[in-house]
């Protein structure tokens, strides 16, 4: 499973809505169109930042001569040969960015104008891998007692051929030859919006990623990132006493990092489903404690009456999903998830409860005073 280069997972042409031949002038105009309409200090919707940033990069990759050359290359397959003239990092190998032709070195054989491959020229973007989490189930008494159990399951590990470097012959990572190391591109506003007052903007990298580095080397097993998909096997001891949602956790037997990053860990999550309330149950739970607040209140403030088809409606639907989600014999921590729905009902009603309540309470009071002030 090899990743491919951040800058090549986007259609650019498909973003600013252009044909792979337009112009530049096509794609300054079709950006112009779309970015008037997305700029956030325009356009207040919750993705049109998202979305402007998006046709930026898009622009700021087709709007270059040797950006769009280069991104068209990595999409084709085709070699791209930088120019030294173009003010892109050179390799010390000499002739080319990563020591093949052009940064994108051919692969074994090439018998034939068909049969040329490359490596990616992915990011070098070290980062911790995440935990893994697995389920596992008992039953009740499995649980209580304790157990030991062997699990297989799937987890990227750090690549035996590079080492986790993504690398395979390189010692380091290259210069970005997209961004020239700084892990940003310029997008010039000024000719976009005219007398709008918008700049130039910097945008991510979309090959580097913003680190400002790509991998010398790509690694033909691992794709340059260091990881790859693979089967483990480990035993985990459950405790004794063990319930419903308890976890166990093993160091350093979840993901790989990506380039050398620190490695997760694996979670087991206990799951005891004889403890687990069913959801009808546990909503039937709410609604029950969601009326006691207004029976309280309501007894207090004397307003019982006037808030009883509040308090009545709520609270027979909720046993009646009660009974109906299960009610059979059950261990003390099923009864303490039933406790803890009813107090989560509870505190969503007590506001509206005590609100309802006092205003009821109010409008009562104000019933009795007469027009010169006299109670009745």
């Amino acid at each position: 499973m090899q990743p491919m280069s951040a800058m090549t997972d986007k259609n650019y042409y498909e973003v600013l809505g252009v044909s792979q031949d337009a112009t530049t002038e096509e794609i300054r105009r079709a950006f112009q169109k779309k970015a008037r309409t997305l700029h956030p200090d325009v356009n207040k919707e919750p993705d049109a930042e998202e979305r402007f940033k998006e046709v930026s990069e898009a622009y700021a990759v087709l709007s270059d001569d040797t950006k769009r050359r280069r991104y068209d290359a990595m999409r084709s397959g085709v070699p791209f040969a930088g120019s030294p003239s173009s003010g892109a990092p050179q390799s010390p190998f000499g002739g080319g960015y990563s020591g093949g032709f052009g940064g994108f070195p051919f692969g074994a054989g090439f018998g034939g104008f068909g049969t040329q491959t490359r490596r990616r020229t992915p990011a070098y973007n070290p980062q911790g891998g995440a935990d893994v989490v697995y389920q596992m189930d008992l039953d009740a008494k499995t649980a209580a007692a304790g157990s030991r159990r062997g699990i297989t399951y799937q987890r990227y590990v750090t690549c035996e051929v590079c080492h986790g470097s993504g690398s395979e012959e390189a010692e380091h990572a290259k210069v970005c030859p997209t961004c020239g190391g700084t892990g940003t591109i310029d997008v010039d506003l000024s000719s976009i919006f005219g007398g709008m007052g918008f700049g130039a903007m910097q945008v991510q990298c979309p090959e580097c990623e913003g680190t400002g580095r790509v991998v010398a080397d790509p690694c033909h097993a691992c794709g340059g990132s260091g990881r790859v998909l693979s089967a483990s096997e480990v035993v985990v001891d459950i405790p004794a006493g063990s319930h419903d949602g308890d976890t166990v956790r093993v160091p350093g037997m979840g993901n790989a990092g990506t380039n050398g990053g620190e490695t997760g860990d694996l979670v087991v999550r206990v799951g005891v489903p004889a403890e687990r309330l069913a959801p009808e149950a546990a909503l039937g739970f709410q609604l029950v404690g969601f009326v006691l607040p207004f029976i309280a209140m309501g007894a207090f403030f004397n307003v019982l009456p006037s808030i009883a088809f509040i308090i009545v409606v709520p609270l027979v639907i909720g046993l009646f999903m009660v009974v109906r989600g299960g009610l059979a014999k059950h261990n003390g921590v099923w009864w303490r998830n039933a406790g803890t729905q009813v107090l989560a009902g509870l505190s969503n009603g007590f506001f509206i409860a005590l609100f309802l309540t006092l205003l009821m309470s109010c409008s009562q009071s104000m019933g009795r005073v007469g027009p010169r002030g006299w109670i009745y």
